[in-house]
């Protein structure tokens, strides 16, 4: 099976530039609109050799994995531009959920099976991470921004010693391979790219967030450098900042930070 894109984003007018293996989708994408190419665009390879995780991280997809990016480029300034990853996120559970329940392809008994928002970057499932997300922009010299979000999903296999856990749909019993995902979210994408609007429709892509919210009302631990920031997660603001609530009352927000949840956070605090 090759990647083609679903029929929503092909109505859509995206674009579609599949790799048999690649270094980074994430930095394809963003060469792409160094080159004066536009927007719209998908990336995708199920081999990627030197992708990039936050805090540049090694994120590296082994055959039969998935990576994509897709590429917009837009006349949005960078705060706004950082809020699409939630978007983004959204669409992946949304592709996730229907390939899963389309197929039949859950656990037996598993209706319960859920894809969480981690913030500000993961899927979860059961505590365990599925994907991960890396939201990338850069001014272009002839004006607009390129924004790239891209997103590395365990199909086959996951990760070892990760700072949460990881896992892979096939050790979920979900056996879908990374063409059929990929077309759901390419559609999915222009579903929840039309609710985002270019940062103007955030406050409806927060409600929707939150719904899929892992560890909202829980304990949560932030480290930030050398300190870390203990309290209940309390909610993500208009802005995509982690709202901390702190043993005094205090909200707190959080832009950037490891971000421990549960049990683990006293592991983070630590």
């Amino acid at each position: 099976m090759t990647f083609s894109l679903g029929p929503k984003a092909i109505s859509a007018g995206y674009r579609l530039v599949a790799f048999d293996q690649a270094g980074s989708t994430n930095s394809e994408a963003m060469a792409h609109a160094r080159r004066g190419e536009p927007g719209s665009t998908w990336f995708v390879t199920t081999l990627q050799t030197a992708g990039r995780g936050r805090l540049q991280r090694a994120w590296v997809a082994p055959r039969d994995n998935l990576a994509s990016s897709v590429l917009e480029v837009m006349d949005i300034a960078p705060a706004v531009a950082a809020t699409m990853g939630f978007a983004f996120g959204l669409a992946h559970e949304a592709a996730l959920q229907r390939v899963s329940v389309e197929a039949n392809l859950r656990l037996a008994g598993s209706d319960q099976l859920q894809y969480l928002l981690k913030w500000p970057n993961d899927i979860l499932v059961r505590g365990q991470k599925l994907c991960g997300l890396l939201v990338e922009a850069e001014a272009m010299t002839d004006g607009g921004l390129a924004v790239v979000a891209g997103i590395g999903t365990n199909i086959v296999a996951a990760p070892e010693g990760t700072p949460t856990p990881a896992v892979s749909l096939a050790a979920l019993g979900v056996h879908v391979n990374a063409e059929e995902l990929f077309a759901a979210l390419s559609d999915a994408w222009v579903e929840f790219r039309g609710i985002w609007d270019n940062g103007r429709g955030f406050g409806d892509i927060r409600k929707l967030w939150l719904e899929r919210a892992y560890g909202v009302g829980g304990t949560v631990a932030i480290q930030t450098g050398t300190a870390t920031l203990e309290g209940t997660f309390d909610t993500i603001d208009d802005t995509g900042c982690l709202i901390v609530r702190t043993a005094d009352g205090r909200r707190v927000p959080v832009t950037a930070g490891e971000v421990f949840f549960g049990s683990a956070a006293s592991v983070g605090a630590a």
